[in-house]
């Protein structure tokens, strides 16, 4: 053991992901360095000056990064049981005695964001206040789901696990969840009765078409990545969400850094972040679909997104629906997920004063969604 105290503990986990990108973060231009950068002739196209300034790191977020990865959290929750199974997914059952709710998250996170600990589980919440909740965890993506489209996604997995329930349920999507949720419902109308949309996109252009179309853009240098592996890997996919807003990603690690590490504020803060590292590849083809047809496209505002070659128009829903835009929205902007509730009639809209991830595992996320959620699902 060593004598030092002030030596750091042991490294308990390799995120932030990706860690190159947080890094270079970390890595703050002085002032001078950036003047050197902008006067730096382009007719010298060799190595840079050798009296360059470097870089001046940024110590509270080296400091907050450091004590991420130090923090000895571990998530220690056991999955219910598994009442459906196909390939690499699975549909868990969280007991009550209710209304069955089918939960559908995105396919580029975990699952268990909606169950992140024993004692804060919007699923758990759920079950106690008068629902069946059911979660379809996608699963890491195997062999198999490699090959998948949107539409192998909607019209083949997500449509049989609803068979497999049986009878009518309530059908709930999350983030990209609820537009495979919104095409699943207008697919099979004799299964869903009511629809809940928490977070989810639509008008992909809302907070910007050049931003959108820029995103798109990056898919003909993917290509390579796609024919090695048939999907989109973690850190690719965690690159493009931190580049959505790098400043917010920065802030939050200085903040932590200054947190008291042993306090349930950090360990709630270490339980998300864990999750948001624990991503999951994206199959080639619905990485094409989603950045080329969505963001390049718009294709859903459009009216142009289809599966299995029908229109995907949520016009044509005709069941209660409920819809939950997070008013502090940094990854669905606010006016993306409004498009939709407008375009449901009769749509019931809850605005909590949340992001993203807070709406529905944060420690607000009670107070703004949960409770709110299941009283609309008790009528």
């Amino acid at each position: 053991m060593s004598d030092r105290p002030d030596l750091p503990g042991p490294l308990n986990r390799r995120g932030p992901r990706p860690l190159w990108l947080h890094l270079m973060m970390a890595a703050q231009p002085s002032s001078a360095w950036q003047s050197v950068l902008q006067n730096w002739s382009a007719a010298s196209p060799g190595s840079p000056p050798a009296d360059l300034p470097m870089p001046v790191p940024d110590p509270a977020l080296l400091a907050g990064i450091a004590a991420y990865r130090r923090h000895p959290f571990q998530r220690a929750i056991a999955d219910p049981p598994a009442i459906w199974a196909e390939g690499s997914s699975r549909l868990l059952d969280y007991g009550g005695k209710g209304r069955t709710l089918l939960v559908v998250p995105s396919l580029v996170n975990r699952s268990y964001v909606l169950d992140l600990l024993p004692e804060h589980s919007m699923l758990r919440f759920l079950a106690g206040a008068g629902v069946r909740p059911l979660l379809l965890d996608w699963g890491y993506p195997g062999e198999v789901e490699r090959a998948f489209s949107l539409s192998d996604y909607i019209a083949g997995r997500l449509e049989r696990a609803m068979e497999a329930v049986g009878g009518t349920l309530d059908l709930a999507g999350y983030c990209m969840g609820g537009l495979m949720a919104v095409a699943a419902a207008q697919r099979r109308p004799d299964l869903v009765q009511r629809l809940v949309l928490l977070a989810s996109p639509w008008d992909f252009w809302a907070a910007g078409e050049a931003q959108a179309r820029d995103l798109a853009a990056l898919l003909p240098a993917m290509e390579p990545v796609f024919s090695f592996g048939g999907a989109l890997p973690v850190d690719a996919l965690q690159a493009l969400f931190s580049l959505l807003d790098p400043g917010s990603v920065a802030a939050k690690y200085r903040d932590f850094g200054q947190q008291d590490q042993a306090s349930p504020r950090a360990r709630m803060f270490v339980a998300l972040e864990d999750w948001l590292n624990d991503g999951i590849p994206l199959a080639a083809a619905v990485a094409r679909e989603t950045l080329g047809g969505w963001y390049g496209a718009n294709a859903p505002a459009a009216g142009s997104w289809r599966v299995l070659g029908l229109p995907v128009d949520p016009r044509a829903l005709r069941m209660p629906s409920y819809v939950a835009i997070p008013g502090r929205d940094r990854i669905v902007p606010p006016g993306s997920a409004a498009a939709l509730g407008a375009a449901i009639p009769g749509a019931v809209i809850h605005a909590p004063k949340a992001g993203h991830i807070g709406m529905v595992a944060g420690s607000t996320a009670r107070g703004v969604l949960w409770e709110h959620l299941a009283k609309w699902l008790s009528q």
